[in-house]
């Protein structure tokens, strides 16, 4: 299995910076400076036109941003998540969710609400070289291992600028990042590169589906298929999921990721032990693309290597083009 990466993958910090400058000054991420109102984006030339290693879809390279992002009750509905490539859940404190978003493709004007990190975020984001991760904050206890992994965080705290706090819900609630302002501020952020995910037709078998739940101790998953969208209509705790523009939240692609929720070393600040995800290793999964549902296996043999989800018959699964969720959820 490929390990690390082409060469296109990193960037001195230098080059980062003025392509982060440039894509504010143009508008190319549609975002404004405010952000109040996204910018026209400028379609790229047939020559320029690529396709995106997350989502399959027509989409320049650019800088991954990771936010961590709050998914309790009050912090709904959330902010900009629909622009998001991947999302990814993932079980915490008390048996509730928190999402894991990651942009590159697109960057709304804001995405939040912004909650704090995870250890278990540092062992899955290995995978995309050096992203950029934006959060609230960490228990203090975790700030060594951030500073040791190979991110560049900016939390609140290092990137103020970047972050405004919201009227709607109190706090904590209430916090969101402007994407374009974190990554301006950021250095070295590697772009979107081959992380293992295929995209094209679907294998011949697969069962009909119209709906799966996934089930936290705490938390809520409904995906509903609309043949009139071709996408997974997302339900959370039984309410529909929607951003607060009031689009429906909808991936062309659900995958339910089986693996080992162990608990870790660290507890939050009600003395719950915080869980520790692994994403390294390999187990089964459960795919969801076209109203049917694959039965397949994930793998993953190092910290810095790709994810490679397979058909029961070994060959690669391909995803649907568009945005893809990933519920990382025990055996």
């Amino acid at each position: 299995m490929k390990t690390r990466r082409g060469q296109h993958h990193r960037r001195s910090g230098g080059a980062v910076a003025a392509l982060a400058a440039a894509s504010l000054a143009l508008g190319l991420f549609g975002c404004s400076d405010g952000g109040d109102r996204p910018e026209p984006t400028r379609p790229p030339t047939s020559a320029q036109q690529r396709t995106s290693y997350f989502t399959g879809l027509p989409a320049e390279p650019g800088p991954v941003l990771a936010v961590k992002i709050d998914n309790v009750r009050p912090a709904r509905p959330h902010t900009g998540l629909d622009a998001a490539d991947l999302v990814y859940v993932e079980q915490v404190e008390s048996g509730l969710s928190r999402i894991l978003a990651v942009f590159s493709s697109r960057l709304p004007p804001q995405v939040g609400p912004v909650r704090s990190a995870r250890e278990s975020d540092l062992e899955l984001l290995r995978q995309f070289g050096r992203p950029a991760l934006a959060y609230s904050g960490a228990q203090s206890a975790l700030g060594p291992l951030i500073d040791a992994a190979p991110i560049v965080a900016l939390p609140h705290g290092r990137a103020p600028d970047a972050y405004v706090r919201g009227s709607d819900r109190p706090a904590p609630h209430n916090l969101y990042l402007l994407p374009g302002k974190v990554l301006a501020a950021a250095r070295g952020v590697s772009d979107a590169s081959d992380i293992g995910l295929r995209f094209g037709a679907a294998p011949a078998d697969g069962r009909p589906t119209a709906e799966q739940t996934v089930r936290y101790p705490s938390a809520r998953y409904a995906f509903t298929w609309s043949a009139a969208q071709k996408r997974w209509l997302v339900a959370m705790d039984g309410t529909a999921a929607r951003t607060t523009d009031g689009k429906r939240l909808a991936p062309a692609t659900v995958v339910v990721q089986y693996t080992e929720v162990r608990p870790s070393k660290f507890r939050d600040r009600g003395g719950s032990v915080s869980p520790y995800t692994e994403t390294v290793g390999s187990g089964r999964a459960l795919v969801l693309r076209d109203g049917r549902a694959f039965d397949a296996r994930w793998q993953r043999d190092s910290a810095a290597g790709d994810t490679v989800f397979t058909t029961a018959a070994g060959e690669r699964l391909n995803f649907a083009r568009g945005q893809v969720w990933i519920l990382l959820t025990s055996r």
